[in-house]
């Protein structure tokens, strides 16, 4: 939908119900492998049930609602029955384990918890139960426990009954509880700049903190992705990516629902699957980072399926390989592919390449600024703006930047500055056009495969096995992934270890992408004379100890 003005002070609810009003017979959100399909209309009307069976089981605006699940039917409508009633979705990454699940739960002060039953080879109601034993012995909605005292309600998102649990169908049957005047006035209480929705990142420094993000920021940010993309009611977008990131639940949802865009969605990513939903759903667009476009562009019977109906999309989450940039633009139809950059923290896009822009400028930049957003290079001593072609931080500013991190003053008054600038932490150079490229990190951060790890976390972790005296985490550089997780462990007297050690200790207690790919033990480590470790030099160590890495 075309708008007059750039920004609007709307919410999501609001945004939705919009939606629902111009297309309520047109198909919004279709599961391929199971024939699942609503209209604008139907979704519409599963949202408002689910918002009101909330509301009935008590959940106040302010609280927070954790979904721990992969892209299942329900989410999406999850999504916007909690902003409908003014709870934060607080989004969790699906490769969580026990100790991740159990910081996030008190760092966020978590009220409610949504988890399905298993995601691949994780049990998530077995973590649960480890997590919270209370939930078998007390009354469902009047959970009590030490270890979490803020949470009150566990929910399995599906329609299977579990002890401590309300289910979907549950849910639904409490709206009734709930009068249409009731729901009306808790969505006019709210205000579009509310937090709506909460996300765990390591951001620039430290232990992951939650991003706070409004109606405002996400919404906004939703509509020109869509707008850059020429989005309108006619395209349909097969989601590949997890709804838990941005990716997934701005980039996808937001940009749908604010230009009534059909959501063909994959449960999990794979090749075939994507390949069938495209040709078979006559999707327009399709999202993904680079190694899923090299996975679909290499599959056995790729030349089987027919790409015709493809035109835009976005690869993002890893900078792309020219080669298969040209790829998917001649051989999957997608000539006005986009590519997106930016952090959680920024809603999350702050710079987006446009259609027509030229092979070059869509493989070795992320694109100019978006509509109503500002963005410069500047000199991490000085501050001062960079000349273009010269190497500085990149800094954002406007609608975008996040309301700040979850009760954390200090780390959010360390990223934005008095002007309001969001620093990055991302290095960059700017050309002479506006054009942005991203050239390195300021910030200790691996990037594998579009997933964002920190150090330091993983660090802390290790420090917590037997025989180990110190260990340094960095990343090294992988032709698949970009980069991989390289632990470099100096071990304590008289102690023998292996690399397996190391990723058996890991495995069960950390998300997989974390656990090291590359254990490397050392007598000591290469030291600046101020006696600051040099991380850059293990990092090129790796590379040559594992160069076909």
């Amino acid at each position: 939908m075309t708008r007059n003005e750039p920004l609007r002070e709307v919410t999501l609810g609001q945004i939705l119900d919009e939606t629902v009003a111009a297309y309520p017979d047109e198909e919004a959100v279709v599961y391929v492998d199971r024939d699942f399909r609503l209209t604008w209309k139907e979704f519409g009307d599963l949202v408002d049930d689910l918002a009101k069976g909330l509301m009935a089981l008590g959940i106040k605006k302010g609280e927070k609602v954790a979904v721990w699940a992969n892209n299942v039917p329900y989410w999406v409508a999850l999504q916007f029955a909690t902003a409908k009633i003014g709870a934060v979705l607080l989004t969790v990454n699906t490769h969580y384990r026990t100790h991740e699940l159990e910081y996030l739960l008190k760092n966020s002060e978590c009220e409610n918890l949504f988890i399905i039953g298993q995601y691949r080879d994780h049990d998530y109601l077995a973590t649960t139960y480890e997590l919270i034993p209370e939930l078998r012995t007390q009354e469902r909605g009047r959970l009590k426990t030490n270890e979490f005292p803020h949470l009150q309600r566990v929910f399995y998102l599906g329609l299977e009954k579990h002890r401590g649990m309300y289910n979907i169908p549950e849910v639904i049957g409490m709206s009734a509880v709930v009068s249409d005047v009731e729901y009306a006035e808790r969505q006019a209480s709210l205000d579009p700049h509310d937090v709506v929705n909460m996300q765990y990142t390591s951001g620039t420094t430290g232990f992951p903190k939650g991003v706070q993000l409004t109606h405002y920021n996400i919404g906004n940010n939703g509509y020109w992705i869509g707008a850059n993309q020429h989005y309108s009611a006619g395209d349909r977008l097969c989601l590949t990516v997890p709804l838990f990131h941005c990716f997934g639940c701005v980039l996808g949802v937001l940009a749908c629902v604010n230009h009534g865009v059909t959501m063909v969605i994959l449960e999990d990513f794979d090749p075939m699957q994507v390949m069938i939903a495209v040709e078979q759903e006559k999707c327009t667009s399709l999202y993904g980072v680079p190694t899923m476009f090299i996975a679909i562009l290499q599959h056995k019977i790729f030349d089987k399926f027919d790409y015709s109906s493809l035109r835009t999309g976005i690869m993002a989450g890893s900078p792309c390989p020219v080669e298969v940039m040209k790829q998917v633009i001649d051989q999957m139809n997608m000539s006005e592919i986009t590519i997106c950059y930016g952090l959680t923290e920024a809603s999350p896009v702050m710079t987006q390449t446009r259609i027509g822009d030229s092979v070059r400028q869509m493989t070795e930049t992320v694109g100019p600024a978006m509509p109503e957003i500002e963005v410069r290079v500047v000199d991490p001593e000085t501050g001062e703006d960079c000349a273009a072609g010269t190497q500085g931080e990149v800094c954002c500013r406007g609608y975008n930047v996040m309301k700040g991190y979850y009760n954390n003053p200090k780390a959010t008054e360390e990223t934005i500055d008095k002007d309001g600038w969001l620093h990055s932490g991302d290095l960059g150079v700017m050309d002479e056009d506006g054009y942005l490229s991203i050239t390195g990190r300021l910030k200790d951060m691996i990037i594998r495969g579009g997933e964002n790890i920190y150090p330091r976390e993983i660090e802390e972790f290790l420090y917590t096995m037997p025989g180990v005296q110190d260990v340094q985490v960095a990343g090294v550089p992988s032709k698949r992934f970009g980069e991989e997780v390289g632990a470099f462990v100096v071990l304590k007297e008289n102690v023998d270890m292996l690399p397996e050690d190391v990723q058996d200790y890991c495995r069960g207690r950390i998300a997989r992408y974390k656990i090291p790919k590359y254990v490397v033990f050392l007598k000591e480590y290469p030291m600046t004379a101020s006696g600051k470790i040099q991380k850059y030099k293990l990092r090129d160590m790796g590379g040559e100890l594992f160069p076909d890495a």
